[in-house]
């Protein structure tokens, strides 16, 4: 009698390597079918947004190939997830569903009524970890409370020892005698029918083998000068891994030892330089961390007083931000760098941020609905988390009376204007002293330049010295101090 199948739901684990969901499904006998649902609606307030799509699109193209190398296939299904199981368990005659992790609230409630419906079917059910280096309660203060601040979370994620060994990649997956029918990932009708999304492909390659790419450009071009070059937009000096990482196209478990172990391999000298790239995996773990203990964050502040902060309501300068057009140029480069790329540095995100809640007064939710539609690595945890650092209202916060200039974070971090010219080409004959703030350019300067503000380029939206007052007299209309 031939063992019964095996079901794989792939989520945010698009990939064959270090997946303990498939590995465990391969090492039981009988064939195993992988399966990708696409069920948008049960998503509830965070459906996936336009650049999110394109690249599913993408990946789940790249998955299937994958797969068909190891002698298998990815079977798409539409429709509520535990329709969908049940069904393919039914066709198939499946015994059990194994699947990896997530972390946001809506998907615990999906996984919570999947594993609840298979298992009165007499069919397992069971989920792994397959995203993240430690679980969200695995880690805890000594209080058995969660973490609201980085450096002790960090301390106590290295405290806990060695990150496990990711798991090898299956050599052989069993197929079933008769596949189940599939619907074609074109007909999920993910790619956008506007052409904004045409820069993407220029940029990135969406699946598993772009990701082992993207991991040995950080290994040998990226990680030794990470901590001098991962603030400056102007360089490539940052890993790229974050849509691949969001998409589970590679495992942070991957990437963590991939690091550690080209990090032993240097002098003691520099081996403290890669610290700094495990410091950024480790703020992934605390936006997960977050997240998962208090999962009304991504629509409410967690400091609680600041549901009571006095936001505008001013849909023409929410408009001239999210097209890069506030005459501030570091904010409209990275606003355009964001349209055109779907991705945008991460400093820029920081000085584009605090632009549109302090300097616009435009709520932090806005800003992260914008990004969560434009971005390719939108991810509902590290969102979060940085929009409600950079509004001075959430866990470990930057206070919202630090507010960024958009002046100086330029020639700070943009010194030659490299970056500005990149993305706003109309500014691009603009001398360096005044690529950062042209109203200050003299007349002829401008005029050389081919610069005519509020014509060519637009002329600031705010006085920055003035928005700064009046972000600071906000502030104090909902009583927060300094200490809070």
């Amino acid at each position: 009698m031939t063992p019964a199948p095996t079901i794989v739901w792939f989520r945010h684990d698009l990939r064959v390597s270090d997946h303990a969901a498939l590995a465990a499904a391969v090492a039981r006998p009988g064939p195993v079918i992988p399966v990708f649902i696409w069920s948008p609606e049960e998503e509830g307030h965070w459906s996936p947004g336009g650049a999110t799509k394109w690249w599913l699109h993408n990946s789940l193209t790249q998955l299937d190939e994958q797969l068909q190398k190891l002698g298998s296939r990815l079977i798409v299904r539409q429709g509520p997830a535990l329709e969908q199981l049940q069904q393919l368990a039914a066709e198939t005659g499946a015994a059990a569903v194994f699947w990896g992790r997530r972390y946001e609230p809506f998907a615990i409630a999906r996984d919570t009524r999947v594993k609840t419906g298979l298992k009165r079917d007499g069919i397992a059910a069971e989920s792994f970890n397959t995203t993240l280096l430690h679980e969200p309660w695995d880690v805890s203060t000594k209080e058995r409370k969660p973490y609201q601040v980085y450096t002790p979370f960090s301390k106590a994620c290295l405290a806990r020892g060695a990150v496990e060994d990711p798991l090898p990649t299956p050599k052989r997956i069993a197929a079933p005698e008769t596949w189940p029918q599939s619907v074609a990932i074109d007909k999920l009708a993910l790619l956008p029918k506007l052409p904004w999304a045409a820069g993407f492909t220029t940029l990135w390659t969406p699946g598993e083998e772009g990701a082992q790419t993207q991991l040995k450009r950080l290994l040998h071009d990226v990680v030794r000068a990470y901590v001098e070059r991962r603030d400056r937009p102007d360089c490539d000096g940052t890993s790229r891994l974050s849509p691949h990482l969001h998409f589970g196209e590679i495992s942070a478990r991957e990437v963590w030892h991939a690091v550690r172990t080209l990090q032993a391999e240097l002098p003691k000298s520099e081996q403290p330089a890669l610290d700094g790239y495990l410091r950024q995996l480790l703020w992934r773990e605390f936006a997960f961390h977050l997240l998962y203990h208090f999962p009304e964050t991504p629509e409410q502040p967690l400091r609680a007083k600041f549901a009571a902060f006095p936001w505008h309501d001013n849909p023409r300068a929410l408009r001239a931000w999210q097209r890069g057009r506030t005459g501030y140029p570091i904010v409209d480069a990275g606003m355009r760098q964001l349209w055109h790329t779907g991705w945008m540095h991460n400093r820029v995100r920081m000085i584009v941020g605090s632009f549109l809640v302090k300097d616009l007064l435009i709520s932090w939710q806005a800003g992260a609905a914008w990004f969560w539609d434009t971005l390719v690595d939108a991810d509902l945890p590290n969102n979060t988390l940085g929009w409600q650092w950079i509004g001075g209202c959430g866990a470990d916060a930057a206070p919202y009376f630090r507010i960024f200039n958009p002046v100086s974070q330029g020639d700070k971090f943009d010194p030659l204007g490299d970056y500005v010219r990149r993305w706003i080409p109309e500014l691009s004959k603009l001398p360096t002293d005044w690529i950062h703030h042209p109203w200050d350019a003299p007349a002829e300067v401008l005029r050389t330049a081919g610069v005519e503000l509020g014509e060519t380029y637009p002329a600031p939206i705010v006085d920055h010295a003035a928005a700064r007052l009046a972000a600071l007299e906000a502030l104090k209309s909902i009583g927060a101090s300094e200490a809070s």
